[in-house]
């Protein structure tokens, strides 16, 4: 029984992390209108379940750091219950956010939780050392680095964009006031439209294209390109980080192969993914900052890049921060960025290590008194 529950918080786990984290990654390629929401989610499932898999060969090292060893005696990784605590208090911290939209941290979460039930367990025996250097750094370290690479970045591009004569358009939507739209012109500085009838006309930030050549190609189709290539990045690195954290926790007690726990996870994952990432998706993708492509593409890059290499390092940073630090660099650069957004994001952030410490506790206390 205590077997099935450990499982079955797993899962609950994975489909919170699903639906909170797999869009992150194409959050870019819907807010900046280059594909739709059910085209970027499709794109984020299948990216995601590749690094999931991927993870396999790869993030031995994350499996072994959110087992919990190091952080607390060896007897007490050996604990259904403590698994148990740590994944329930987790999954249900980051599924509260989910249902109000906003894009907190898997990792963060599960954090909290190894240090709820591991305090209420052992107490001063906690190895608050390891906690602050292989996990609590990385979380509060990679937003900022990723805020102050993106901003580079995108300066970077914009130069060599301008060196190489590629403008910026933006679509002008023209059509009879209170009727459907009748035309759609791309304007420049010297277009001019003459007609009798009453018309009224829109401008969406979100159209704007890129006129030009790179290397005898469209710019705005190689942009294109690249942005979806980046964001498939970005949810392949997603995967490669996120899954092998979920899996530690099965393997407390070797409830199950490493391989089969990760196809299993994985495919839990995409499906929270599937059904229930809208609000996250809306908050990321148009609530901290307008974007066109080649913006969203610097920030998925700059994710993609960071979040990868911290995986292969072994170390737990948090898509959700660099992600949400990559875009708000972007938005700063731009002078869009909204504040108030990022304030309320920055709270989520604050109270996710904490509320799920809570959980985890109080269950690790509830189910070793019932054991």
């Amino acid at each position: 029984m205590i077997l099935i529950l450990l499982f079955i918080s797993a899962c609950f786990l994975a489909y919170s992390n699903g639906a909170n984290d797999n869009f992150k990654g194409v959050a870019t390629l819907f807010g900046s209108g280059t594909t739709n929401y059910k085209k970027a989610i499709n794109w984020a499932t299948v990216t995601t379940f590749t690094g999931s898999v991927t993870a396999i060969f790869f993030a031995n090292a994350l499996v072994k750091n959110f087992s919990g060893k190091g952080l607390v005696p060896n007897e007490l990784i050996t604990m259904p219950i403590f698994a148990i605590s740590i994944a329930f208090g987790a999954a249900l911290t980051v599924f509260i956010a989910t249902k109000i939209g906003m894009p907190i941290s898997t990792t963060h979460s599960l954090v909290g939780a190894l240090f709820g039930a591991g305090i209420m367990a052992v107490g001063s025996q906690f190895n608050f050392v390891k906690l602050g250097g292989t996990f609590l750094m990385p979380l509060i370290v990679s937003p900022l680095m990723a805020a102050l690479v993106s901003f580079i970045a995108y300066l970077i591009f914009r130069f060599f964009r301008k060196k190489l004569h590629i403008t910026k358009k933006t679509n002008l939507n023209i059509h009879e006031k209170h009727t459907p739209e009748i035309a759609s012109y791309n304007m420049d500085n010297t277009a001019t439209l003459k007609t009798n009838t009453t018309i009224e006309a829109s401008i969406n930030n979100k159209t704007e294209t890129y006129d030009g050549l790179i290397f005898g190609l469209s710019a705005q189709k190689v942009l294109d390109t690249l942005h979806y290539l980046s964001a498939g990045i970005v949810s392949f690195a997603r995967g490669l980080n996120d899954t092998p954290k979920i899996v530690g926790l099965l393997l407390i007690i070797n409830a199950m192969d490493i391989k089969w726990s990760m196809i299993i996870i994985a495919l839990v994952m995409a499906v929270g993914g599937l059904l229930n990432s809208k609000k996250v998706g809306v908050t990321m993708s148009k609530k901290i900052t307008p974007m066109n492509s080649g913006q969203g593409f610097t920030a998925n890059m700059v994710t993609g890049l960071l979040v990868t290499t911290a995986s292969i390092h072994g170390m737990p940073v948090s898509t959700t921060h660099v992600s949400v630090g990559s875009i708000f660099g972007i938005g700063t650069v731009t002078k869009k960025a909204d504040y108030r957004m990022i304030g309320k994001i920055l709270l989520s952030w604050l109270l996710t290590l904490p509320m799920a410490a809570i959980v985890s506790g109080l269950l690790f206390k509830v189910l070793e008194t019932l054991s």
